[in-house]
């Protein structure tokens, strides 16, 4: 079962955070503060903090930028994962993605379950890797990034979760590259 090695030392990644929203500033980012305060409240490092419009282009772009900085390690947005027709960060994310981390939404359907019920087929939560960064697609609500963070990222952002976790492969995430 899950469990944290007190053996390994703790390794602080460099984290992006990204708001999606037409309608929400900066300063009115609740879930963004959210997910800072986690992060940073782990250990981590907030290596960048942006908002823009649900516009796929310009968030492919702005991920794109993002994980060719070798100065961040993770980027992690909030919003535009739902259904209406501005809903557009999954397909941005997916249009930069290298690798789709699939079991990731169905483990945030599976913790949003245990919270909203059936309503947490509403969600599009997503994951994935690109140019050696992972990135995650994350709701706009507050409750949903914190149930991510608490639940999920947390645990795999953290080198001494076991059996295993995001950090101790990310060195391998872009080998691939260097293969000659």
């Amino acid at each position: 079962m899950s469990r944290i090695d007190t053996i390994r030392d703790f390794i602080p990644c460099r984290i992006a955070v990204l708001a999606v929203s037409d309608t929400r500033t900066l300063a009115e980012d609740k879930s963004g503060d959210v997910l800072v305060q986690r992060l940073t409240d782990a250990g981590h490092i907030l290596a960048a903090r942006h908002i823009l419009r649900d516009d796929r282009e310009d968030i492919a772009e702005q991920l794109r930028r993002w994980c060719a900085d070798p100065e961040i390690d993770v980027i992690l947005t909030t919003g535009g994962t739902g259904l209406t027709g501005r809903d557009v960060t999954v397909e941005a994310h997916r249009d930069v993605y290298e690798k789709e981390i699939e079991a990731f939404g169905t483990v945030f359907t599976h913790v949003s379950m245990a919270k909203i019920g059936t309503s947490a087929v509403q969600s599009r939560a997503t994951g994935g890797v690109s140019n050696g960064t992972y990135l995650f697609a994350l709701p706009g609500s507050s409750g949903a990034c914190k149930d991510a963070w608490d639940e999920i990222l947390a645990l795999q952002l953290d080198y001494r979760h076991m059996p295993c976790n995001f950090i101790e492969i990310m060195p391998r995430l872009d080998e691939h590259k260097r293969r000659k």
